[in-house]
């Protein structure tokens, strides 16, 4: 089902301090700033975090003058949401209309024990992906850490329900954009606020080594996906453009020198498979090689089919045949179900549809 929702809308303001993107610490300094004591921020922190409260009026046990001045000069969530889309399955797919006009679209896939909410990072991608609609959009912008929290928010208040995982594989390349996400990361795993644990908060990237290197150097507390792909420079060059600037070699030691940063944690390889084009026995072999020894969780994901794309998935016989020689070899893999294809909500079939059909 489709149907256009008014319930979340602000006017912009000249203002900037959006209070849902600020760090326990920058609020700390926000009340030493305004002479207010240390307790407060606590207060005003948990208010917006754990309660999703920005209706500073209705905030209380702040001193009056406080509330005032955070009226005038905070900015509450600035977006609209436009659609909410239900598939068969129970999947939810969100669009949202954010500040600038921009549309960015967030997914709920429930499953019989938790809620998994796909959190956008980007309007659009830059990454170039073939087998990913989203990157049909090119990078538009990148979305600051308010916005990616405001998804969650506004999704909740929608559907009444707060996810239990977090996973950064919405729109866009996540480390494309390190600033803004690293304090996504740390704002929604901050235990005195929506204190997540780091270990429901996963990070996908399409191979941007520098900001594996940074994820390891800050200790950024979620879990690491990396989406691989295809198991040769030649096949994940024509795929995924990012590998003629960061090729397998450079990707696979980045990951190693993760997994060894954080004592042998476990990362998720997802590779999505392409018939004809990675699907391969011979692939199967090659992926053995680049992994076996880095005890690497497999996610194996069937091309999920858009318009207008030239890849096609493979036969259920054949992954069938990849998975069960990857589990010879010892290592952990996992089909993983497509969610949601009848709204395409599902693994890069994110595009924010709606954005070329304004009034």
């Amino acid at each position: 089902m489709t149907s256009p929702l008014s319930i979340v809308s602000a006017e912009p303001q000249t203002s900037t301090l959006q209070l849902h993107g600020m760090l326990f610490s920058e609020i700390e300094q926000l009340c030493r700033d305004q002479q207010i004591k240390p307790s407060h921020a606590e207060r005003l922190n948990a208010a917006i975090y754990r309660h999703r409260n920005l209706d500073i009026a209705h905030i209380e046990g702040l001193p009056h003058n406080f509330r005032h001045w955070l009226a005038q000069q905070t900015q509450p969530i600035a977006a609209q949401a436009i659609s909410d889309q239900q598939s068969q399955d129970g999947t939810r797919k969100f669009l949202f209309r954010m500040e600038d006009g921009s549309d960015i679209e967030t997914v709920h896939i429930p499953t019989a024990n938790r809620l998994t909410q796909c959190i956008s990072t980007q309007v659009g991608c830059a990454m170039g992906c073939g087998f990913c609609l989203t990157a049909q959009l090119g990078l538009k912008r990148q979305l600051r850490a308010a916005e990616m929290v405001s998804q969650i928010f506004l999704a909740a208040q929608i559907s009444g329900q707060m996810p239990r995982n977090l996973v950064l594989m919405g729109m866009g390349e996540p480390l494309h954009n390190y600033d803004e996400v690293s304090r996504f990361v740390r704002i929604v795993t901050d235990p005195k606020g929506m204190a997540f644990s780091p270990r429901r908060v996963t990070l996908s990237t399409s191979g941007i080594v520098p900001g594996i290197y940074r994820m390891i150097e800050e200790r950024l507390p979620c879990n690491l996906a990396v989406s691989l792909n295809a198991t040769d420079d030649a096949t994940r060059d024509q795929i995924m453009p990012i590998n003629r600037k960061y090729p397998l070699a450079t990707l696979m030691r980045a990951v190693t020198d993760y997994i060894a940063a954080y004592d042998h944690k476990r990362v998720l390889i997802e590779y999505v498979m392409l018939q004809g084009v990675n699907d391969s026995l011979a692939d199967a072999e090659r992926l053995i090689a680049w992994i076996n020894h880095l005890g690497c969780t497999i996610n194996l994901l069937p091309f999920n089919a858009f318009h207008d794309t030239a890849y096609k998935s493979p036969s259920i016989e054949t992954v069938s045949q990849f998975r069960q020689r990857l589990v010879e070899a010892g290592i952990v893999t996992v089909v993983r179900e497509s969610r949601g294809m009848d709204i395409s909500a599902a693994c890069g079939q994110l595009q924010a549809e709606n954005s070329n059909n304004r009034d």
